[in-house]
Formats: structure tokens, C-alpha cells, sequence
């Protein structure tokens, strides 16, 4: 993982691109913005543009802001100067609420702009709808295309991606981002964040990854009173009438879905005509939409829900927040939820209740006590930092996204590192063209006329899937699976000339150019060094294909038991490879 990732990195930084031009239109566009932008804000729009304008690799850059201190227009601004040259931009948020929220936003600030076609694209489409829309992304008609991880499907293909906007990292999995990174490595990338993940805000703030930092509030924001207590009924009573009193709306938050139903009941007793709503990940997508829908526009006073809403939800009335069972909440989640309330210039109250102080652990201890010490405007970098404290900051590459990197202390880490990576070269796996690949065993499979009648079209298939073999791996896997799917288990001698296509792209994707049997040996000529050769043997699950393998002289050597038929030979061959195959992610591929 360390060396993809370290790969990610350097091929961005060697694949490089062409600056964008400015848009003439920009400084028109960055008048419309309805507000006075902050100083912060300022910086950030010159960093944003200096990465796209001027920079002639990849822009991976961070911007922290606390909630509604305009990171949005930062992004909008870059997909400005993106669109403008002619490519496509994705925004992709972590909850079907917050994309509908980027989408609106953009429809709206878009709007003079007709040529920028924006979409969303969701699970709360049909499946009609999901087709129309990922056509219309193939062929360039669409430009923005805002949406949830349902936009990292396999069959989204996009014409000319250019930017990929992610809005609140944290929401998503190290793999994810690995999917999102590594299908297009040389897009440009803009990461937005009230709280990063300690892994992240340590990449940002040991300079590997670039950052902008925005804590200057807007000039009406005020600062959210924080309040944790042991929870008591008339306590959370009293908090909500208030809030229903003076006109606002209240968001009742709970860690689990089947703590909503006793919250309700509870509520409705207490408080019988004022109409309330749920929210909830385990509801359908177009019921949640219509939930916020009604508490967005007033009809509901209270909206009960899970911390789906602690990402970007913005509604100027909600300016109360109750957080029952506080302490199963981890530090960033209590700082984003409470992000919700006094988003108008209203004053907003956040109230946190643990069940009981003597149950509380030191680390739910030191949370609560950090976000009611960090209550101040513009605190999410601080906040991460002392997440940072709290949890460690976690494998710098790893899938672990907090926890301590190891015991010999970051500088020491640092130099083990670089050390590693100075000799990088010598993990080099450099493939070799399909075309070039010379398989000396003498099968030539004949399908039956009873096989070739059940097929559709058999030499158009007979080209497909060479065709497939001709591109890569997963192709030739994806080809094999609907052949499968359309027809059954294919027969031997189809069986075989697809082991065949498959032993040539696997030698090819390892570096062997010939593979030719002599009496009970095989060779496999190959660029591979023996670093390398070390690396794969050691990868292998199969005791009995690594020990019939040695290597000298840019060759390998496979030493059998007995002399195979060429069908046997070719089986075995098949899944040497594959598990040969197992080593490539470790290897730097370029």
C-alpha cells in the first residue's frame, strides 16, 4: 500500500499537465458572489488558482474552514476555471442530503452560465434516469456532476474529467479515495474539510500535501454555546421550548436507529402539537429528501435523526441542537453536527448529554471536554489537532486512518521512509506489450460445431475477447464473466484458448516476453530484476509453484516433476502466473 500510494504520488508529479488558462469571465464570476469574502477566503481563491494557473502538475490541495465559512465557493471557483477549459468536474459528497445541498448551490451559482450544464446523480434515481445521465457524462453533454460514492460505479465513464472535489474526506474509506485517485491519477484534486482525518492533517501540515486554512468567520456568524451535561428530560424540554418559543426549528440527534423510536414517543408526549419528522440512513433516499424538505421549509419543528445531518445541511431557522448518548460519538462528528445550528447569525445552542459520568471512559472524557473548550468560531483545524492527540495519527499510508504510526517516533519514520523510496527503482516492474508475448506451446483448441451454433456471433466473440486480452486483465476477467453469464460454462477447448490469452496478458503485465518448454523445464524470459523475482516468490501461496521457480541471467526457471502434455502444461502455467500475479500491487509499475 505504501508503495501504491507512494506511486500515486510520484506519477502525478511526472505525468504533469498543461496549466489551465485563466477564463476571461473569472473575475465576472467571482463578482456575483453574494457576500463580502473573508480575508481567509481570499488566500484560499489565490491558492486554488495559483495550483490551477500556474502549476504545471496535478493540484492536491486541503482546505480547512469550519462550517459555513464559504469553503463551497472555493470549490465553485475551480470548477470555474476547469469547466471553462473544457473538462469535466466531480463533486462528491458522503450523504445524499449534502450532495442535493452542493447541487442546488451550484444549479443556482451556475445559473448565469448556461454552457455549464450541472446533474446530480444518486440512489434515489431510477435506474432509467441513472442510464440517461451516465450517456450523458460519456459524451461531454454534461460538464458538473455532483454526487455520492454511486457516482465511483463502474460503468461511470466520463469524457474529459478534469477536477474531483471531495467534501468531507473523513465520511469516506482509505479505499474509496484509493478508487477515486488511482482510476484518473493525474486529475486535480481539492479535498474540503471542517475537521480532517488526523492522517490527512498530518500530510498537510508536514507539507505533502498543500493546504489552506480559513478561520476567519463570516462577519454575522456567532459562536454556538455548548452546553454537556448528564442528560435529563426537563433539561432537553426546557432547551427545545425555548428554541420553539423564539420561532426556530430543533434537530434532535441520536447515535442509533433504534434509540429514535423511544426519543419519539417521548417528545410526543411531552410536546403533542408540534410536528415533528425522523431522518435516518436506513430510510429511502427519496423519504429522507422529503423529510428535510418539510423542516427546511418550517412545516416540521423538530427533525429526529442519526448523524446523517452532520455534513453540510444548512437551514437558517434550526438553531438548537440536542445530542443524547454524546459519549458514543467520536470528537469530529460532535464538532460537524454542532456546525448545524447558528448558521444565520441567530445565537445557536448545542446541548450535549452523556448517560452517566461514571461510565464515561478517559477518552469520551477528553472529547466532550475538547469540544467544549474548542467553542469558538473557526476551530475545526484545532479540533483535529487535538483529535490528533487523543488518537494518534494513524498509518501514514494505511488503511488505518488514526492510531500511532509506531513506537520509533515520527522523525525516525520519516527518514526509514525516504530511505525506502531512494531505492524505489529497484521494485520496478516494467510490462511488456500483449502483441509481443510468444507462447511456444502448440494447442490450438477447436470449438465444436455443436458450441459454435449456440453462439450468437462466434467470430465476432472469438475477436472480443482477444480484443480484451489486448487491453488488460480486468477486461479479459469482465469479458469471461459475461461470456459466462450469456452462454454457461464454456466447453474445454473454449476453456483453453481463453488460459492461453490469459497466460499471455498475465506474462505480459509481469515483464515475460517468451515463454518456451524444454523436456521437464519452462522458460520464461523477462526484464524483471531479481529483487523483484525475490519479491514475487515471496508473494506466492503456493509452496509447490515457488519452489519449482529460480532465476538467473533475466531469466526464470520452472523445474517439474514429469513431463506435462501441452494442455496440462498450459494449466500449470496458468496458475503459476496467477499466483505470481499476487505481487504486482507492491511493485512500482511505471
Amino acid at each position: 500500500m505504501v508503495v501504491n500510494l507512494m506511486e500515486l504520488y510520484l506519477q502525478r508529479m511526472r505525468l504533469g499537465r498543461s496549466p489551465y488558462p485563466k477564463p476571461a469571465s473569472m473575475d465576472d464570476f467571482a463578482a456575483e458572489f453574494p457576500y463580502e469574502p473573508t480575508p481567509d477566503q481570499c488566500q484560499a481563491f489565490i491558492d486554488v488558482e495559483k495550483d490551477l494557473t500556474e502549476r504545471e502538475t496535478p493540484m492536491d490541495r486541503l482546505i480547512c474552514g469550519d462550517v459555513g465559512f464559504g469553503k463551497t465557493e472555493v470549490a465553485m471557483r475551480a470548477i470555474f476555471i476547469v469547466v471553462s477549459a473544457g473538462f469535466q468536474a466531480m463533486v462528491l459528497a458522503p450523504t445524499i442530503i449534502l450532495a442535493k445541498q452542493h447541487y442546488d448551490v451550484m444549479t443556482e451559482r451556475f445559473a448565469n452560465y448556461p454552457e455549464m450544464k450541472v446533474a446530480i446523480f444518486s440512489g434515489a434515481q431510477s435506474k432509467e434516469e441513472k442510464d440517461e445521465l451516465i450517456t450523458m457524462i460519456k459524451n461531454g453533454d454534461l460538464h458538473i456532476i455532483v454526487g455520492t460514492h454511486a457516482l465511483l460505479t463502474e460503468r461511470m465513464v466520463y469524457s474529459n474529467l478534469g477536477l474531483l472535489v471531495v467534501d468531507e474526506e473523513q465520511k469516506f474509506g482509505v479505499q474509496q479515495k484509493e478508487k477515486i485517485a488511482s482510476y484518473k491519477s493525474s486529475i486535480d484534486v481539492l479535498t474540503l474539510s471542517a475537521t480532517p482525518i488526523p492522517r490527512t492533517l498530518y500530510l498537510a501540515l508536514t507539507g505533502f500535501r498543500d493546504a489552506s486554512l480559513m478561520s476567519t468567520p463570516p462577519p454575522e456568524r456567532v459562536a454556538v454555546k455548548t452546553y454537556v451535561s448528564a442528560f435529563s428530560k426537563e433539561r432537553a424540554l426546557s432547551a427545545i421550548k425555548f428554541e420553539l418559543q423564539r420561532g426556530g426549528q430543533v434537530f434532535y440527534v441520536v447515535p442509533r436507529i433504534k434509540a429514535i423510536d423511544d426519543v419519539l414517543q417521548f417528545l410526543k408526549d411531552s410536546l403533542p402539537d408540534v410536528p415533528i419528522a425522523v431522518a435516518h440512513g436506513k430510510k429511502l433516499s427519496k423519504n429522507i429528501q422529503l423529510a428535510m424538505e418539510d423542516f427546511t421549509s418550517g412545516k416540521v419543528k423538530i427533525l429526529v435523526c442519526t448523524h446523517i445531518i452532520e455534513s453540510g445541511i444548512d437551514i437558517a431557522h434550526a438553531n438548537t441542537m440536542i445530542i443524547q448518548f454524546a459519549e458514543l460519538y467520536g470528537l469530529a462528528q460532535l464538532y460537524q453536527l454542532r456546525g448545524r445550528v447558528g448558521r444565520s447569525g441567530t445565537e445557536g445552542f448545542a446541548y450535549l448529554f452523556y448517560t452517566d459520568k461514571s461510565l464515561l471512559s478517559r477518552v469520551a472524557t477528553d472529547r466532550l471536554g475538547a469540544i467544549e473548550e474548542h467553542s469558538e468560531l473557526g476551530q475545526g483545524f484545532h479540533v483535529a489537532e487535538k483529535d490528533m492527540g487523543i488518537r494518534g495519527f494513524g498509518s501514514l499510508f494505511g488503511e488505518q486512518q488514526s492510531g500511532d504510526v509506531a513506537n520509533v517516533g515520527i522523525d525516525l519514520f520519516f527518514d526509514m521512509l525516504f530511505d525506502s523510496l531512494s531505492k524505489v527503482d529497484q521494485f520496478c516492474l516494467v510490462p511488456v506489450p500483449y502483441k509481443d508475448v510468444q507462447l511456444d506451446i502448440n494447442i490450438s483448441p477447436r470449438l465444436s460445431s455443436e458450441y459454435i451454433s449456440y453462439l450468437e456471433n462466434p467470430v465476432e466473440l472469438l475477436n472480443e475477447a482477444a480484443k480484451a486480452a489486448e487491453k488488460d486483465l480486468w477486461t479479459l476477467i469482465q469479458f469471461t464473466e459475461d461470456l459466462r453469464r450469456r452462454y454457461g460454462k464454456e466447453p474445454r477447448d473454449m476453456e483453453l484458448l481463453l488460459k492461453k490469452l490469459y497466460v499471455r496478458r498475465m506474462a505480459a503485465d509481469l515483464g515475460i516476453s517468451r515463454i518456451y518448454p524444454s523436456g521437464k523445464m519452462i522458460f520464461m524470459k523477462t526484464n524483471m530484476n531479481k529483487k523483484v523475482f525475490r519479491l514475487m516468490t515471496e508473494a506466492m501461496t503456493s509452496e509447490t509453484h515457488r519452489n519449482s521457480l529460480s532465476f538467473a541471467e533475466k531469466e526464470i526457471k520452472a523445474e517439474l516433476l514429469v513431463n506435462l502434455p501441452d494442455t496440462l502444461l498450459l494449466n500449470w502455467l496458468f496458475h503459476c502466473l496467477s499466483d505470481c500475479y499476487t505481487v504486482i500491487p507492491a511493485l512500482v509499475k511505471y
